[in-house]
């Protein structure tokens, strides 16, 4: 489980293509501390770590995982949103994150207002009933919270801190971006189903 809140900004080293797919993943993480087996969010995907070195670990990636997410976009250098798996008595900053990627949005528009940058999204038709205004959704890793909805579009503000403490700074229209739904939603969506 995460929370959504990014601790680190990575970087894709090496791609390799086996039976899935093997990334090594640059870091500022004290990686002494990181055991094999650990889980961390790769923008916003659950990875778990293979290899570790001084500033890098590795991860497998499945091809089920590569077809629900944006990791087919992923080369060389590209920056990542890293977060560590929560442990008891950390604190909640965003809302629980599983990692688990529901599927991919774009982005279809960016305006600044004021310092802060209101972007908006599209989902997948699928996903879009569980988008709600003042709602929570995990992009890319990143606990944000939706501001409107019409239709498969959905808005949400980053404010300059998080553009800087994570990779928005460097997001742009036409981007894919991996899309997580609140576990909350998904819940009370299959209970209505039964009422």
């Amino acid at each position: 489980m995460f929370t959504g809140i990014i601790t680190d900004i990575g970087s894709v080293k090496e791609l390799e293509k086996r039976g899935d797919l093997r990334a090594r993943i640059g870091t500022g993480y004290d990686t002494s501390g990181i055991d094999i087996g650990a889980s961390i969010a790769c923008d916003g995907v659950c990875l778990t770590v293979i290899a570790l070195g001084d500033d890098w670990f590795d991860v497998e990636i499945s091809a089920e995982t590569v077809s629900k997410t944006n990791l087919d976009t992923w080369e060389h250098g590209r920056a990542l949103n890293l977060e560590r798996a929560l442990k008891v008595g950390d604190e909640l900053g965003g809302h629980i994150v599983s990692g688990h990627v529901d599927g991919v949005a774009e982005i279809i528009k960016m305006v600044d207002e004021g310092d802060s940058t209101r972007f908006t999204f599209r989902a997948p038709e699928a996903l879009a009933r569980y988008i709600a205004p003042k709602g929570s959704v995990a992009l890319n890793g990143t606990s944000l919270t939706v501001n409107e909805v019409k239709g498969c579009d959905f808005g949400v503000n980053i404010i300059p801190h998080t553009k800087e403490a994570t990779t928005w700074g460097r997001a742009a229209v036409g981007d894919r971006v991996n899309l997580e739904i609140d576990t909350l939603a998904r819940y009370v969506a299959r209970l209505q189903e039964f009422s």
